[in-house]
């Protein structure tokens, strides 16, 4: 009866030991915090490279 027993305690154990599928949970956690971090930083970037490409364009058509 123990021995049977046992024999489900070490494949229960052997189970929760196992970290095969913990890899691909962890890259997909990794790229959508990336991709949050991307989608919340792209407005600011955007103003800024809108002000930095007109003041450029300033500049080029006062020097002509």
């Amino acid at each position: 009866m123990w021995s049977g027993l046992w024999r489900h305690v070490n494949r229960l154990q052997c189970l929760l030991v196992r970290e095969e599928g913990q890899d691909l949970v962890e890259y997909g956690l990794l790229i959508m915090m990336l991709v949050v971090t991307a989608t919340a930083a792209s407005k600011p970037m955007a103003i800024v490279l809108t002000t930095t490409l007109s003041s450029i364009a300033t500049a080029f058509n006062s020097a002509l």
